[in-house]
């Protein structure tokens, strides 16, 4: 079981969509205790009871609103399915008009009877225009009717500790407070997080992504002399959802050079670069091959919140709601 900091606030969050527990884990470094969880998935469902076991927890969100027994809660969180928003999809987009992506409605239900004081809601860019941005536009709104102030900010996780391209929407919403919202998701001045650390001495970017050494040096006369250059990838392309099985695009975009080849990550450095602590992946006994797991990890990684990021909102949702108590 995982090591949480002391919780000094007495805030708690229900997790909605929790997949392996990727804002849960984030708010619980920032202070946050979790007290329930809500996720299909039969193998996140294994990761998140062996990290939080003694925590009420449901499946499918479909009949949450028919028992409903949630724990109260000032902070709800929901990283809602997007397939049916994401651009990596090979089909047109359905939008919330999609089985998986529509699961918003049901989450929507559950916050009209509920009224937390603040929400996270997390999906890919592709959210804000599906449909022409019509669907993003029914999720404001459905949030602000129900009575949420709400802001959202594209944040890319590389600028948050972690060596990934990531950018994913963050929306947050706060109850009959407006105010708050640009409280916890913007900062007065743009910093560290909106720029790219300049380059170091001795090193040409290429792009981005990649980096290549000096091309020439002196064979210890005045003579410049070639040397073979090593390219050296610096940032990962944002890790997919996908099985990690295949020697396709679906991991060869991001790989480690090795003894003059290549490979492609393993389940536990693709952990690393979501911010998890090595293994966290692992389930409980072992009911399926070590392929088998290590495609889980790899799918259940791609579809993970950064837990960096869900840090930093979690400890600016904290200052939130410290410095503004309710009356």
């Amino acid at each position: 079981m995982h090591s949480i900091k002391k919780r000094l606030y007495g805030y708690k969050v229900a997790s909605f969509f929790a997949g392996i527990g990727g804002i849960d884990l984030g708010f619980e470094n920032a202070g946050i205790e979790t007290v329930y969880q809500c996720e299909i998935e039969k193998y996140c469902q294994n990761i998140l009871n062996h990290h939080w076991p003694n925590i009420k927890r449901d499946t499918d969100i479909r009949e949450v609103f028919e028992n409903d027994n949630i724990p109260k809660a000032q902070i709800w969180s929901a990283g809602f399915p997007c397939q049916d928003v994401s651009l990596a999809s090979a089909r047109p987009r359905a939008g919330l008009r999609g089985e998986r992506t529509g699961l918003f409605y049901e989450f929507a239900e559950l916050l009209s009877r509920h009224r937390p004081r603040t929400i996270l809601l997390e999906n890919v860019p592709g959210l804000l225009n599906s449909h022409e941005g019509r669907d993003f536009g029914i999720v404001l709104q459905t949030l602000a009717d129900i009575g949420y102030g709400v802001g959202w900010r594209v944040l890319n996780s590389r600028y948050f500790g972690v060596p990934q391209s990531r950018q994913r929407v963050y929306i947050v919403g706060c109850y009959n407070d407006p105010r708050r919202t640009s409280e916890i998701l913007f900062e007065p001045e743009c910093g560290a997080r909106h720029l790219e650390k300049s380059g170091r001495s001795g090193k040409k970017t290429v792009s981005p992504f990649i980096e290549c050494a000096e091309n020439s040096g002196s064979n210890g006369g005045t003579k410049r002399v070639k040397k073979e250059v090593p390219i050296i990838p610096k940032l990962a392309f944002c890790l997919a959802a996908t099985s990690g099985r295949h020697t396709g695009t679906d991991w060869s975009r991001t790989y480690i050079p090795y003894k003059s080849k290549v490979r492609r990550l393993t389940p536990e450095e693709c952990e690393r670069l979501q911010g998890f602590p090595t293994g966290w992946t692992i389930p409980d006994g072992l009911f399926a091959s070590d392929d088998d797991i290590d495609g889980l990890r790899y799918k259940a990684l791609g579809n993970a919140v950064s837990v960096p990021v869900a840090e930093w909102i979690g400890e600016r949702i904290v200052r939130s709601l410290t410095i503004n108590p309710i009356d």
